[in-house]
């Protein structure tokens, strides 16, 4: 999903928006999709995606994000996704997470930024030790270095990290030089045919041997049919997420039911 860009909302209010979140002027809703553990057939996590309360698409929402309220988009679709998921049940099954995109440009300081992310998580009953927290690629991050400070911070609270979309744009091995996340999420563009594609097997072999020597999670995106599906599970990944398993669903939990509960 291609999020909007926008000069960093801080540098000249300083973190006031933290203390003073006013309303949006919009609502928005979460869609879940099931990230799954192929060889078991049960969700790993569910991803949250902005959705309109009247089924409006990503891009009709974002759409409606402008510098001035970047920041409070990005804090309430935390709040929505871990207010839904809670209500859904997910909390109460056994070790699925709920994957959350943020906006880094949306961060002023991690620390701070992250409290009405663990207040939520008080609040509805969400182990926060099962978020995980995906940049796309696709964002422009302006800063580098701010970026590997949210990602340290998150980790320091046990968040899993993820950079979505890898292999959509150019800078994806650059970013993954400068930081490791605890996940990779491989962008369609490299998994769409790959089943007959040989190059693109080539590719992803080798984004599989990179990932296994710095000990990183592969997700594999926009998984469409059974052969793609089987192509990627002899490279060695076994996440993946798709239309083959099923469509993001407002406010429920495709095949949910496949999970154990604790």
């Amino acid at each position: 999903m291609t999020q909007p860009v926008f000069p960093h909302p801080f540098e000249a209010i300083g973190c006031s928006q933290c203390r003073d979140l006013t309303p949006l002027g919009f609502d928005i809703t979460m869609a879940f999709q099931p990230i799954l553990h192929v060889p078991s057939g049960k969700p790993y996590a569910y991803e949250a995606l902005v959705r309109g309360v009247n089924g409006e698409g990503a891009a009709d929402i974002l759409a409606k994000v402008t510098p001035d309220n970047l920041y409070r988009f990005d804090q309430a679709c935390r709040v929505k996704a871990i207010e839904q998921a809670a209500a859904l049940g997910l909390g109460r099954t056994r070790d699925c997470k709920l994957s959350i995109n943020f906006l880094p440009n949306a961060v002023y300081r991690p620390s701070t930024c992250i409290r009405a992310t663990l207040e939520a998580t008080r609040t509805f009953g969400f182990p926060a030790n099962r978020l995980i927290f995906e940049v796309t690629e696709g964002e422009q991050v302006q800063d580098t270095e701010h970026l590997k400070a949210i990602f340290k911070e998150y980790d320091r609270q046990g968040f899993t990290t993820a950079i979505d979309d890898f292999g959509s744009g150019y800078s994806g091995l650059n970013l993954l030089a400068e930081f490791q996340p605890d996940v990779l999420k491989l962008d369609m563009a490299l998994t769409r045919g790959i089943c007959k594609d040989p190059v693109r097997q080539a590719i992803v072999a080798g984004i599989v041997l990179v990932a296994q020597r710095l000990g990183i999670t592969l997700i594999a995106e926009g998984i469409e049919t059974e052969a793609e599906c089987e192509a990627l599970t002899e490279l060695g990944i076994e996440l993946m997420q798709g239309y083959l398993f099923a469509r993001p669903q407002i406010n429920a939990l495709p095949l949910v039911e496949r999970l154990a509960c604790s």
